[in-house]
C-alpha cells in the first residue's frame, strides 16, 4: 500500500524551516497578522538584523573607520588610538580593538613609540597576538620603502636638503645606529648604498675595509656618510668627528670626495660639512 501524503499543514510547517530570510520573514508576517494580539500565545519571531551585524557586533565602527581612511585618502582627521585601532582590525577580525589600541598608546606613550617597538614586544601585552604585532611594526619599514622609492627616482643629490631627505629614508624608525655610505658619481647622481655597520644604541663602526669595498664596487667619484642616533640628539660626538676625518684621508688616497657626513635623530639632522667639522670636498692628488 502506498503511504498516506502528509495533510498539507504539516507539509507547510516542515517548509518553512529552510525558507530563505525574506521568505521566511514573510511566512511569519502571514502569522503575525492572524495572531490574536490578547493572548499570551503570541508567535516570538527571530531579530531582523543582518547576521553578520550579529556575528561581528563592531562591523559597523570598522566600516565608518576604513570609509574614513578611504574618503579622506590618509589619517587626516583621525586621533592617535583610531589610526591603530584599524591597523589592529585587520589582525582581530572578531574583536574590538578600540580598548587595545589606548592600552599600547598608554603603555609606549605615542604612536612613534608603539611602531618603534619590536613584535616580541608588542606580544607581551594581553590580546596582542603574532599577526598584530607584525602589522604594527610593518609601519615604519613600509614608510621608509616609499620615501626611498621617491629619493631613488630623483636619482641625484643636488643639495643638503636632498641628503636629508635620503638619509632620513634610510634610517628612518631604527632602534639602533646605522652606518651607510652613499655613492655618486662627478654630478653626484645616484650610484648604490651600502649599509656599513649596524651598532648598539650608543655607538656604531665605521669600518674602512668596508667603506672601500663599497667605493670600489661602485666606481664612486664622490661619498657621502650617514648615520643614526637613536633617541638621543644630531649634535656629533668626538668619536663620530674622529672616525668621520679618518675616512676622509683613507679615501684621499684614492681620490675619493667625501661630500658630508649626515647625523640623523628622528626628525633632526645635523650637517658636518655645513658646521666645519669635516673638510668640505678635499680630495687627493
Amino acid at each position: 500500500m502506498g503511504r498516506k501524503a502528509k495533510p498539507k499543514e504539516d507539509l507547510r510547517a516542515e517548509e518553512i524551516q529552510y525558507l530563505d530570510p525574506v521568505k521566511k520573514e514573510e511566512e511569519q508576517s502571514e502569522l503575525r497578522e492572524t495572531a490574536s494580539p490578547d493572548t499570551d500565545n503570541v508567535v516570538q519571531f527571530a531579530d531582523p538584523e543582518p547576521m553578520e551585524k550579529k556575528v561581528n557586533k563592531n562591523a559597523g565602527h570598522r566600516f565608518r573607520l576604513r570609509t574614513r581612511f578611504r574618503e579622506a585618502q590618509g589619517f587626516e582627521g583621525f586621533s592617535d588610538h583610531e589610526i591603530l585601532e584599524l591597523l589592529l582590525t585587520y589582525g582581530s577580525p572578531r574583536k574590538d580593538t578600540k580598548d587595545l589600541a589606548k592600552r599600547l598608546l598608554d603603555e609606549y606613550g605615542s604612536l612613534k613609540c608603539v611602531f618603534e617597538a619590536r613584535p616580541e614586544q608588542l606580544m607581551k601585552m594581553e590580546g596582542v597576538g603574532e599577526m598584530q604585532a607584525t602589522l604594527i611594526s610593518m609601519a615604519l619599514p613600509l614608510a621608509r620603502v616609499c620615501s626611498r622609492c621617491e629619493m631613488d627616482n630623483t636619482d641625484q643629490i643636488a643639495n643638503r636638503r636632498d641628503l636629508e631627505r635620503y638619509c632620513k629614508s634610510l634610517l628612518l624608525g631604527k632602534r639602533v645606529e646605522e652606518f651607510w655610505v652613499i655613492c655618486v658619481n662627478a654630478r653626484c647622481r645616484f650610484l648604490g648604498r651600502q649599509r656599513i655597520s649596524t651598532g648598539s644604541l650608543s655607538e656604531v663602526s665605521a669600518y674602512p675595509r668596508l667603506v672601500m669595498e663599497a667605493v670600489m664596487t661602485y666606481n664612486a667619484h664622490s661619498v657621502f656618510f650617514c648615520h643614526n642616533h637613536p633617541g638621543g640628539t644630531c649634535a656629533p660626538s668626538a668619536e663620530d668627528i674622529a672616525s668621520t676625518l679618518q675616512l676622509q684621508k683613507l679615501l684621499r688616497g684614492v681620490d675619493v670626495m667625501v661630500l658630508d657626513h649626515m647625523i640623523i635623530a628622528g626628525d633632526t639632522a645635523y650637517s658636518m660639512a655645513q658646521h666645519g667639522d669635516i673638510e668640505f670636498g678635499a680630495r687627493g692628488r
